[in-house]
């Protein structure tokens, strides 16, 4: 948390001379490197699953979690509070796009499994995301080129400054220099890659402590901790009446997950010879995404927030954590291998004791998925 404030300050120092639209973008990008740092450290440990609940995570956490504290803590004292509609109906079109992305390489695999090249679906799986990944990247570029120089002047003049109060009732005071803001951005990024290693070494350990999976770590407790740097900006700028910046904070921070951190870890995936696809086997990660853009959309229609609209965010996140706490966690491809493998004792064993041998989670996603198959 200590991180995630110096992220916030530096920022708002930077913003107040580059402006409020690249000031909101630095805060994002850089709330968003202890997401990357933390996703590619779990991926060099052999996760890729732990690593999709973690992107999920970070949609429904920024977007739910983030943005429901920002408007109760926001709308404390006041009866409402007004934000930017074009604004908000940009990032919502480009949330909309983001759930169609990440729903269609799913839909794709369960099509394909029931197909006649069901034996070459992995491989088709890889080649889609990876399309998919470039596609996802181009269009969040086009975004930043839209909103930073061909539009600027909507976005990025008119509005809300980001840290504009904080400037107003501190003019006597001076700011950091550019390089000052910058160098500590540096340093708490340097600060963050390490928590990162720290926390996902341990994270096999402190599943089995806690009583809880891996799959439920990922999605909740390792999105929270990556995007905690936007929580806490997002909340600062509410309570400072800017609810266009902690908008713009927390469903940008969504859409640059789902547009630029998601297809990069793809790309590096393939990258570091460890593969990643975009995939959500669990039909619960797909219903939390599409929830995602259905709740946002409802709560920007209006172009205004109140406190029970930030009760009903959180209300939704709670429910999904919920059902993430109590779902089966999902099974790993390398069970079935090692289950395979040439002189595995469950390989080796008879249908029944094979059966007995292999886990009871393990087991009944591999026969659900059809990709498990008896050796007589």
């Amino acid at each position: 948390m200590p991180l995630a404030e110096w992220i916030r300050r530096a920022t708002e120092q930077l913003a107040r001379s580059l402006g409020g639209a690249i000031g909101g973008l630095l805060n994002v990008s850089f709330g968003n490197i202890a997401e990357l740092l933390l996703a590619l450290s779990v991926l060099l440990h052999g996760r890729p699953d732990v690593v999709k609940g973690q992107i999920t995570g970070s949609i429904i956490g920024n977007s739910l979690l983030g943005l429901g504290l920002a408007v109760v803590a926001g709308s404390w004292g006041r009866h409402r509070q007004t934000f930017n509609r074009r604004s908000a109906s940009r990032l919502s079109s480009l949330l909309i796009l983001s759930v169609i992305a990440l729903l269609l390489p799913a839909l794709f695999d369960y099509t394909e499994r029931g197909g006649p090249q069901a034996g070459s679906t992995t491989m088709l799986d890889e080649r889609l995301s990876l399309g998919v990944s470039v596609v996802l990247i181009l269009v969040y570029a086009a975004n930043l080129f839209y909103t930073l120089v061909t539009h600027r002047d909507i976005f990025g003049g008119g509005g809300e400054a980001v840290g504009s109060d904080v400037a107003d009732a501190g003019r006597s005071s001076t700011g950091w220099p550019i390089r000052a803001a910058v160098a500590v951005l540096i340093v708490a990024t340097v600060f963050t890659a390490w928590e990162a290693e720290l926390i996902s070494g341990g994270l096999e350990r402190a599943a089995s402590d806690l009583g809880v999976s891996t799959f439920f770590l990922g999605v909740i407790v390792l999105a929270v901790v990556g995007n905690a740097a936007e929580y806490v900006a997002a909340v600062h700028f509410a309570r400072h009446d800017q609810m266009t910046t902690a908008i713009t904070i927390t469903v940008g921070s969504t859409i640059q997950v789902a547009l630029l951190v998601a297809p990069l870890l793809v790309l590096v995936s393939h990258a570091m010879g460890r593969p990643m696809n975009l995939v959500f086997s669990n039909p619960l990660e797909l219903i939390a995404i599409a929830a995602v853009a259905f709740t946002v959309n409802a709560i920007a229609l209006d172009g205004e927030t109140n406190w029970f609209e930030g009760v009903l965010l959180l209300a939704v996140y709670v429910l999904l954590a919920l059902a993430f706490l109590l779902v089966t966690p999902p099974w790993r491809p390398q069970a079935v291998e090692k289950v395979n493998a040439p002189g595995s004792p469950v390989r080796d064993a008879s249908p029944v004791s094979r059966a007995e041998l292999m886990p009871a989670a393990s087991l009944q996603a591999a026969v659900a998925s059809r990709t498990w198959r008896a050796i007589p």
